[in-house]
């Protein structure tokens, strides 16, 4: 774990996850589902730093109820949702750039930063994009992003974004709001993935999809090593 100095004079934590060897290496933020940057996450954080990208899992919830990480049970899941209902969208999406800022201080970072988020973190995503504060982006099932469609002329970073055929919380109509409010952009990859359903990365737990999660995989890393180097 290390400790984040934020604008605002406070501090939150994060799980760093560090590739062996010498650097530098990319950066990338990894945006946790609501059930904040529990275990699953640092395995990924871990998975990511395996592949040479300096991999930072910040504490979601850290102005609400710091250090809250949360299993995949009903109890957390409520705790989750009441917290990332509750999060101040704006306030976090400024914080991606202490985060961003965090890694890039460290000797072993390029100053590339990226980020990848699931669920909420996939939103938080498309915002931390859209509003200048990363170098690239890849969203995985990001909720609730056709209310915020009127930032969409406004993103100029690269973003690819996974989405499931049989998401409930994604619903299709959505996905074809966001293709369509994103048509045009150059930087912009969006792909659906069929038989998949909401949380289909989350391996270890259902509803893990396999074959869609390896192909989401390949095209992040391919897109990330695009942008970030």
């Amino acid at each position: 774990m290390m400790t984040i100095d934020m604008a605002d004079g406070r501090q939150s934590e994060g799980y760093l996850a560090r590739p062996e060897g010498a650097g530098p290496w990319p950066g990338v933020v990894i945006l946790a589902e609501i059930y904040n940057a529990n275990d699953w996450v640092r395995a990924v954080a871990d998975g990511y730093a395996e592949r040479g990208y300096l991999a930072l899992a910040p504490d979601l919830y850290w102005r609400q109820d710091p250090g809250r990480y949360f299993e995949y049970t009903p109890e957390g899941q409520a705790e989750g949702r009441a917290l990332g209902f509750a999060m101040d969208l704006d306030a976090f999406t400024g914080d991606m750039a202490d985060y961003a800022r965090a890694l890039r201080a460290d000797n072993d970072c390029s100053g590339r930063v990226g980020t990848v988020g699931f669920c909420l973190g996939g939103k938080l995503v498309y915002l931390a994009c859209a509003r200048d504060l990363v170098d690239a982006g890849v969203a995985y099932y990001g909720v609730q992003l056709d209310q915020h469609l009127d930032e969409a002329p406004g993103l100029a970073r690269p973003l690819l974004m996974h989405f499931a055929e049989l998401d409930g919380h994604v619903p299709l109509d959505t996905v074809d709001a966001v293709r369509a409010a994103l048509a045009g952009k150059p930087a912009v990859d969006i792909h659906l993935y069929e038989g998949a359903d909401h949380g289909f990365n989350r391996f270890g737990y259902p509803p893990f999809h396999e074959a869609a999660a390896a192909l989401a995989l390949e095209r992040t890393h391919a897109f990330l090593g695009a942008h970030l180097g």
